[in-house]
């Protein structure tokens, strides 16, 4: 999200770096072209930021996503860490959960302490409890498959996400199925929208004016996180049928 961010119709499209600028899935192929934008800050107005970087580079049929994160931020739901003090349970909870190298997830006791906030005690704890035993049978996964969608969207900070948001906690966005449909009408009806949280490990399509197989081949389009997850500067992108090379 740079700040010296052009329009996107003045370049023609071009994939991030080690990304591919298209995908074949069930024998068609899609272009996903990322777009670039300023740093999207607390207070920005999505809407604006929609219509100058995203709106002018959507044909009819296309599909445009938008991460989750920018959605969350000018919602209001980003926190610095300094702004969280962690309960005693979260500090505690937090120790147990397995960090990976994509991203902090709820293995910190901010990250903790917000899903506390976001989807109650008794929910995390149940679904920690849950994850404790089955673990032991080898099964991964039971821990954010009970908490649910608000727990696995929050974001951690990581040495790789822009500044300030390297040192801040990013919650899900609220309601994204009705942002998805309001951004629809934005761009002019003609084009779907989808409110997406896609990282390096999988993804989830938290709000669409896709139905549940639309949203199913979106996943599969996205698979491979085409908007990276460090510091590409590409909140947004679009989906678009390319011509099968034989």
């Amino acid at each position: 999200m740079s700040s010296d961010a052009q329009s996107p119709a003045a370049n023609p499209p071009q994939a991030n770096t080690g990304k591919q600028l298209e995908v074949q899935v069930d024998g068609a192929r899609y272009a996903r072209i990322p777009l670039r934008t300023r740093v999207v800050m607390p207070g920005d107005d999505l809407d604006e930021i929609i219509t100058e970087f995203g709106a002018p580079s959507v044909r009819p049929g296309d599909l445009l996503f938008v991460t989750e994160k920018i959605v969350a931020i000018t919602q209001g739901r980003s926190y610095l860490l300094e702004e969280i003090e962690p309960r005693r349970l979260a500090l505690f909870l937090s120790k147990y959960v397995t960090r990976t190298p994509h991203g902090i997830g709820l293995g910190m006791p901010e990250t903790m302490e917000m899903a506390l906030r976001e989807c109650g005690a008794p929910r995390i704890l149940f679904a920690a409890a849950v994850s404790a035993i089955t673990k032991l049978f080898g099964r991964k996964g039971d821990f954010y498959r009970i908490a649910g969608d608000k727990a696995r969207a929050i974001d951690g900070p990581t040495s790789g996400t822009i500044p300030p948001y390297n040192k801040a906690v990013v919650l899900g966005p609220d309601k994204p199925r009705e942002v998805a449909a309001h951004l629809k009408r934005l761009i002019g009806g003609t084009a779907d929208v989808a409110v997406v949280d896609i990282n390096d490990l999988g993804g989830n399509i938290l709000g669409s004016t896709l139905g549940k197989a639309g949203e199913k081949r979106l996943l599969a389009i996205l698979g491979d996180n085409p908007l990276g997850q460090g510091h590409q500067s590409t909140p947004l992108g679009i989906v678009r049928p390319a011509p099968v090379i034989e």
